[in-house]
């Protein structure tokens, strides 16, 4: 039985996080947070609070045992992006582009033949 945690409009760029996502893809739960523990970017902070929040819900809402799980997906979608104007010589604007990220993690019970 699957169980998942999103995170929404997290201020990071979706090309970031998923460098990270792809990286706890079909880990173990417990390797997926040594992997972020590992990790020196500044998304695996973010990954790992919707990774415990996925463990908790296959804890609570599906009684699953947290030896038995694993990432089955982690993905990272594009949020909305605010834009903004810096100015520039002449005149002119320079966009800026401030994108944010919707992140998602789905666990899934390993099963006795393997994933």
């Amino acid at each position: 039985m699957e169980s998942r945690a999103t995170a929404k409009y997290v201020k990071v760029g979706p090309r970031k996080a998923r460098l990270v996502a792809d990286q706890i893809r079909g880990a173990n739960v417990t390797e997926a947070f040594t992997l972020l523990k590992l990790s020196n970017k500044a998304v695996s902070k973010d990954i790992t609070k919707v990774l415990k929040s996925a463990v908790a819900n296959a804890e609570n809402n599906n009684e699953l045992d947290v030896d038995t799980l694993y990432v089955k997906t982690a993905y990272v979608d594009g949020g909305p992006t605010a834009k903004r104007m810096q100015p520039r010589a002449m005149g002119r604007g320079y966009m800026i582009r401030k994108r944010s990220s919707h992140i998602t993690i789905v666990l899934d019970e390993l099963s006795e033949k393997g994933r």
